[in-house]
C-alpha cells in the first residue's frame, strides 16, 4: 500500500498489542498541507488506511514490547501501558453499559465518553519525549462539564443518598459498577504514573469525575428499572 504519510496526519491506536506497525493514515480529512509557510490541519479523519499491513497481529510484540506514540519501544508490563490498557479495559465496560436497554436516552452522552477515553488513550500511549509535531486530540475542560451536567440532571431526579450502596439489585446496574471500579483502578495507574512522568492533568479530572458520573449513572438505572437500591448496614 502507497505511503501517504507526507501528506496525512497520523496517530496510533491507543492499545498494547499495538506498536507503530499499526501507524493509521487518515484516507480522508486530516490533511496537512504547507500555507505561507504554516502547517495548517484541517479536520479530524474518519476512514483510516493501515501504513505497513491491514493485518491486526504484525509479531513485533511477540518479545513482550510494544511502541509508544513517538516510536520507543517499551515493556508490556511498563505503567505507562498498564494505565493506558486499563482505560481500554474501561471502555469496553463503557460500552455494555451503552447496550443496557434502560440506557436507550443515554447512548449518545455514553458513545461520547467512549470517544474520550480514546482521547484518554492517545496521550497516555505517547511518548513525553518524542510527542509528534502535529497535536493530537486532547481532553478539554467542556468534557468534564458534560458530566457534572449530566450527574446534576440526574441527581435532580433521585432520592437523597443516606447509605452507602451495595453494587448490584439488577444485571444493568452491576455492569455499572463494574465500570466504575475499573475507572477508579485507571485512575490510580494514571496518578501513579503522573508521579514519574508528564501527564495532562486534565486526564486525571476526567477519570475521576466520570468515576462519579457512573455511580451517580448506576443509582439512576436503578431507578428507572424500578430495582432495589441495596444500602450497606453496618454490623452493629
Amino acid at each position: 500500500m502507497k505511503d501517504r504519510s507526507d501528506k496525512t496526519c497520523r496517530t496510533i491506536l491507543p492499545f498494547d498489542t499495538r506498536g507503530p506497525e499499526m501507524i493509521l493514515i487518515a484516507n480522508q480529512g486530516a490533511k496537512v498541507r504547507a500555507e505561507r509557510g504554516k502547517s495548517v490541519r484541517l479536520a479530524i479523519c474518519q476512514t483510516f488506511w493501515f501504513r505497513y499491513s491491514m493485518k491486526i497481529y504484525t509479531k513485533t510484540g511477540d518479545k513482550g514490547q510494544t511502541g509508544l506514540i513517538g516510536g520507543r519501544r517499551v515493556s508490556k508490563a511498563d505503567l505507562r501501558i498498564d494505565a493506558y490498557g486499563t482505560v481500554d479495559e474501561l471502555n469496553s465496560w463503557i460500552g455494555l453499559v451503552r447496550d443496557q436497554p434502560v440506557n436507550t436516552t443515554r447512548k449518545a452522552l455514553l458513545k461520547e465518553i467512549q470517544d474520550c477515553l480514546f482521547t484518554v488513550g492517545a496521550e497516555l500511549a505517547t511518548d513525553p519525549a518524542k510527542r509528534p509535531k502535529q497535536a493530537l486530540p486532547a481532553i478539554r475542560t467542556a468534557d468534564v462539564t458534560v458530566l457534572e451536567t449530566s450527574m446534576d440532571d440526574m441527581d435532580a431526579e433521585l432520592p437523597e443518598l443516606r447509605a452507602f450502596v451495595l453494587p448490584g439489585g439488577h444485571e444493568s446496574v452491576s455492569f455499572c459498577h463494574l465500570a466504575r471500579t475499573v475507572c477508579r483502578r485507571a485512575e490510580r495507574l494514571v496518578i501513579s504514573l503522573s508521579e514519574s512522568s508528564m501527564v495532562d492533568p486534565l486526564v486525571i479530572q476526567y477519570l475521576n469525575r466520570l468515576s462519579d458520573y457512573l455511580f451517580v449513572l448506576s443509582r439512576k438505572m436503578t431507578q428507572d428499572l424500578q430495582a432495589e437500591e441495596v444500602v450497606w448496614k453496618p454490623r452493629t
